[in-house]
């Protein structure tokens, strides 16, 4: 068994698709182990992306993540962080395949909903910010 991290950003809050996204790992039989509803801070949130520092699109990311709440799920599974990553799709909707939470319902690159854990360290770390 894998623990990942996953975010509902705030455009899934808003735009109501808490239940279709979570939907979508349980029915490929991940556990939610852990789930919270969080308005981060700009301190976790910059801990969290901290390899995106200094990059030109780094503020305007924190601004988006900061604009509302969002919620932190740790799903368990065989295979937990390919499988989710799977299920979420490209992180560009544009190119995300049908099927995907992104392909289906995201609107474009920065509003994509939902992140993942890209590795096992990822996951560890990120896990350890958020939980």
């Amino acid at each position: 068994m894998e623990d990942t991290l996953v975010l509902i950003k705030p455009d899934g809050l808003k735009n109501h698709l808490v239940g279709e996204i979570i939907k979508r790992y349980e029915q490929d039989a991940l556990d939610i182990k852990n789930m919270k509803l969080v308005a981060p801070d700009e301190k976790l949130l910059s801990l969290h992306y901290e390899e995106h520092i200094g990059r030109d699109y780094f503020k305007d990311l924190m601004d988006f993540m900061l604009s509302g709440s969002l919620i932190a799920l740790v799903l368990s599974g065989d295979n937990a962080i390919e499988r989710v990553r799977a299920i979420n799709g490209k992180t560009n909707p544009k190119e995300a395949d049908k099927g995907t939470i992104r392909g289906d319902l995201a609107e474009d690159l920065r509003h994509n909903l939902v992140h993942g854990s890209d590795s096992k360290d990822s996951a560890l770390r990120e896990l350890a910010l958020w939980f």
